[in-house]
């Protein structure tokens, strides 16, 4: 019978950036335990079953698809979230919008929106800091939004609420003092939906347009509706379409626009606040 140790002394992941963290990872699933228990009974007998599962989602990994798929299960922030094939997997570099949201509006009570929630990430972290706070996190696919719910009802986190809206389409005369987003921002024709984790990730969150900024020059465009005086607009977007963000903001009439850098130095989201005449 094989042991946690060679187990994972054979896994063999050849095109993962993260060879050794993966298989620990699947095993610890496999196994039901956490990762810490692996390097703590490494000598430990693994059942045949076990064995099966591990082997099974090893080479859905050496396949390509993504270990928050097959855990079904993702950290961001400070939580465990669900994650599906028809949401994006929350990533790290999305922690610098939940960061600068809490930086810019106080703790008091507020209204804010996340819009394309997909599985309620950035809604979820902010609403877990900010108690004082009333979340809505939108999303247009049905399983999202449920998914996100799940989620919410996981964490109890009873300040927020999600549903249905492509955008703003379902929110008319609603004002928010915070809207943030992390919507669509890839070119259609951008080489990287041939490689890695985004062959697996739905494309519907990912592709926004030729220049991949059709769905953020719809957000610029109607987010003033929707925002208090003053209130800011928050969204991530690639890191070479910082400049273009902040001249479709200061053109649509936003103030105080600026780029904040994610921990590679990338510009990574664009902010602005919208002051009503």
């Amino acid at each position: 019978m094989a042991t946690i140790a060679s187990l994972l002394n054979t896994a063999e992941l050849p095109d993962s950036p993260t060879p050794r963290l993966d298989a620990e990872l699947l095993l610890a699933h496999a196994l039901g335990k956490s990762r810490s228990y692996l390097h703590t009974w490494p000598e430990r007998e693994v059942e045949a079953e076990s064995a099966a599962r591990f082997a099974a989602d090893l080479a859905r990994r050496r396949a390509g698809e993504p270990v928050a798929y097959i855990l079904g299960q993702q950290g961001f922030w400070s939580l465990e979230l669900e994650v599906a094939a028809h949401t994006l997997i929350p990533r790290p570099d999305t922690e610098l919008l939940v960061e600068t949201a809490l930086a810019l509006v106080p703790a008091a009570p507020a209204s804010v929106l996340d819009l394309g929630t997909g599985s309620g990430a950035i809604a979820l972290a902010l609403a877990s800091e900010r108690p004082a706070w009333r979340l809505t996190g939108v999303d247009r696919v049905p399983e999202a939004v449920a998914l996100a719910e799940r989620n919410r009802q996981r964490l109890k986190l009873d300040n927020v609420t999600f549903g249905a809206s492509h955008w703003f389409s379902a929110l008319a005369g609603r004002r928010y003092r915070l809207i943030v987003s992390n919507p669509p921002y890839i070119a259609a024709d951008d080489r990287h939906l041939g490689e890695g984790d985004l062959r697996f990730e739905p494309r519907s969150a990912l592709v926004a347009g030729a220049d991949g900024l059709d769905d953020i020059r719809r957000i610029i465009e109607q987010a003033p509706a929707h925002l208090e005086a003053g209130g800011w607009l928050l969204l991530e977007h690639g890191f070479e379409q910082a400049a273009a963000v902040r001249e479709l903001l200061a053109a649509r009439g936003f103030a105080a626009v600026e780029s904040r850098r994610d921990l590679g130095g990338h510009e990574r989201i664009s902010l602005g606040r919208f002051n009503h005449e």
